[in-house]
């Protein structure tokens, strides 16, 4: 199956095999957010265990 490049930009594999994507809400509206806000919103966190199954195959070839 071919890899699915916006989904291969979008996330990715740790070494300990966690899926992770950015977090959301980070791109405009920065004024009204406060900094603690903003800090959390930088990390990368894991996609729930819902979707998951949805996104390794969307990236299984990478």
């Amino acid at each position: 199956m071919k890899t699915r490049k916006t989904a291969a930009k979008r996330f990715k594999i740790t070494a300990n095999g966690k899926l992770m994507h950015r977090c959301s809400n980070r791109n405009h509206l920065q004024m009204k957010k406060t900094k603690g806000r903003k800090r959390r919103l930088d990390w990368d966190t894991q996609v729930p265990a819902a979707h998951r199954k949805m996104m390794e195959r969307m990236i299984a070839a990478v």
